[in-house]
Formats: structure tokens, sequence, C-alpha cells
């Protein structure tokens, strides 16, 4: 893949597409796990190495898989992943595992991998799946991580922050800063705003 288009596919994963900040899949997981940085660092990492992985495996498979049962079989294939993860986790990084609890078996459930499995894996070759699985798990981890990190500041003066509707007030802060930095964009530039943007925004 070309550098131009592999930049450009890291801005629509980041940005344009983020399966958090944009499409709002993944909504579970982003509002209850993201108290601390911590939290955020090490559920975002366990997500994007699911995507990934699911991604490549579905798109190696993807001649194979029946239509009619395809969504069980990714669900499947992405129930297996989260328990490696999840035994990964318990080895190596116990208190983080005690931290995150329940939602790292609860990968499983996320919209955003499912899909990804189903929109872009399945009818993709092995190399762009992996490029995308890389691109929206980074966009959902950096998202998990910076929400982590803002609520973790801010409930040093504000303990409401680390609390269930201090997620959504700062997931409402997210996307409203998003969409203001995207309003003054297509005012600077005539509303020329990638065409990817546009589509999403409607």
């Amino acid at each position: 893949m070309k550098t131009p288009a592999l930049v450009d596919r890291f801005k629509t994963g980041l940005w344009y597409e983020n399966p958090g900040l944009v499409q709002l899949l993944g909504l579970c997981p982003l509002l209850a796990v993201t108290s601390t940085l911590v939290n955020g660092l090490g559920l975002g990492i366990a997500t994007l190495a699911v995507l990934v992985m699911s991604n490549a495996l579905v798109s190696a498979t993807r001649h194979w898989i029946r239509r009619d049962i395809r969504i069980p079989i990714y669900v499947l294939i992405i129930a297996s992943l989260v328990t490696c993860t999840e035994l990964v986790f318990k080895a190596w990084f116990p208190a983080l595992d005690r931290s995150l609890g329940i939602f790292i078996p609860l990968i499983v459930t996320n919209c955003a991998i499912v899909a990804r499995a189903e929109i872009f894996a399945s009818r993709s070759p092995i190399g762009s799946s992996i490029v995308d699985g890389i691109v929206m798990g980074t966009g959902f981890a950096l998202l998990l991580i910076a929400i982590g990190a803002f609520r973790e500041f801010v409930a040093m003066g504000w303990l409401l922050a680390i609390l269930p509707p201090g997620a959504f007030f700062s997931l409402a802060i997210a996307i409203a800063a998003k969409n203001a930095i995207d309003e003054r964009h297509r005012e600077a530039h005539g509303n020329a705003m990638p065409r990817r943007s546009r589509q999403v925004n409607r």
C-alpha cells in the first residue's frame, strides 16, 4: 500500500470514521471503563489486538464461510481471540485484569469489531484487512485513552468525572469538539471537507 493511501486510511480511522467518536460503536466499554488513563489504555490495546487478528482471520477464511452462518462464525472467531487476550492479561497484567473486570470478555460483543468483520474484512484481502484493523483499532484505543485521561484529570477537582455521568459528559465534549473542528474546517475551506467526513455526518 502506498504511503499517501496509508496516511488517508489512518485519517479515516482516527477522525472521519472513528468507531467510538463518529460511528458511536462500542459505547458500553467506552463509557464504563474509561475512569482512568490506565484502564482506557489497557482496554484500548486489548480491543486493538482483537480487531486486527479477527480482521485477518475473517479475511483469510472468507471464501469458506457460508453467507447464512457468517455472523455466528465471526463471533466464534472473535470469542476465541478474546479468550486468548484475557488469559494474557490474567497471566501478565493481573492488576489491570481485575480493574477491567468483565469488560475484557465483553469485547466479544463490541459492535465495532463485528462491524469491521462484516463490512470490510469479509470482502477484502488479508493485508488490507489488517491495515483496517490497525487504523480502526487505533482510533478507538486513542479515544479510550483520551477520555480516560480527561476523566482522571478532571476528577482531581470534580469527583463526578469518574462516576457514570462523567463518562457521558466526557464523550459529549469529545463529540462536540470534533463537530466544532469539522465545522471550522468547512468554513475555512469552503465546504471542501473530505468526502468521507460529509457522508459520516449525514
